[in-house]
């Protein structure tokens, strides 16, 4: 089995607009386990690719359309 590949500035930058989303919305690692099932704190620590599935779940929690996700997610590069 061939090892995934990895970007590590973009999963930096993923993981940077998914804490910041969070924590806009006041939402803390523990509620998001537990209304979701999702290991939040591991995604967020940046050491594992995350499955675009489980990124459309983290936005349909936070109400935010996975496209306009991947717009905050680029222009993140920007800056």
């Amino acid at each position: 089995m061939s090892k995934q590949l990895q970007n590590i500035e973009l999963l930096e930058r993923i993981v940077f607009c998914i804490k910041e989303i969070r924590k806009s919305k006041n939402i803390t690692l523990e509620i998001f386990y537990f209304d979701t099932g999702i290991h939040l704190a591991r995604i967020e620590q940046g050491k594992h690719n995350v499955t675009i599935s489980t990124l459309a779940n983290i936005c349909l929690y936070f109400d935010i359309e996975l496209s306009d996700f991947f717009l905050l997610v680029e222009n993140k590069n920007k800056k």
